[in-house]
């Protein structure tokens, strides 16, 4: 059985913690919080901010894990908040990208115009690392969709922040899902 609490932020106090620990510690070993935050995520952690993270990346360095580090550095230094919603956002992203349109672009000098889901991917990621022009360029004409280029890395930058602040792993699942074919409108045939 699962038991909801509503507490008040305010409330919440090391007495409040070990008296939940009292009372459930012996059947329950996992807690969950939600926070309900009455103002949008976007004046926790705007689009200005993602884009900022992004431009941060360090494209002169060798091997993604380098590329991306100062970028991950500089999430590791806001707060947890920023970094789920650093993962909403790119998840949000990805997702947008996600289109039989965008597929079939990015497949047209595949051998058989085959769509790897993983490389599909991989070149959403490498849209996104390239900035925010270049995002909107080929969020808004599928046919700029780059054929060659996928950036991987780009998925594991709110996992290394979050595990570089706190010392254990990323534990959170984004908004979106962002896996080939996740997006049914945007897969869907058109007449």
């Amino acid at each position: 059985m699962t038991t909801v609490l509503s507490v008040n932020l305010n409330d919440l106090s090391s007495q409040f913690i070990n008296d939940l620990k009292q009372k459930f510690g012996k059947t329950t070993t996992e807690v969950e919080i939600r926070l309900q935050d009455k103002s949008p995520a976007d004046d926790l952690f705007s689009e200005d901010d993602f884009w900022r993270i992004i431009d941060k990346m360090d494209w002169s360095k060798k091997g993604g894990e380098n590329k991306i580090a100062p970028a991950v550095k500089a999430l590791a230094q806001m707060p947890v908040v920023n970094i789920c919603l650093f993962a909403d956002k790119l998840s949000e992203k990805l997702f947008q990208l996600d289109t039989r349109a965008h597929a079939n672009a990015y497949a047209a000098n595949e051998p058989d115009n085959f769509i790897s889901a993983d490389d599909f991917l991989y070149a959403r990621c490498a849209v996104i690392a390239e900035g925010k022009d270049y995002y909107e360029k080929v969020l808004n004409d599928p046919a700029q969709m780059p054929e060659d280029i996928v950036f991987e890395p780009l998925l594991y930058l709110a996992d290394d922040a979050f595990e570089m602040k706190m010392n254990v792993p990323f534990n959170y699942v984004p908004t979106y899902n962002y896996e080939t074919q996740s997006n049914k409108p945007g897969w869907q045939l058109t007449q």
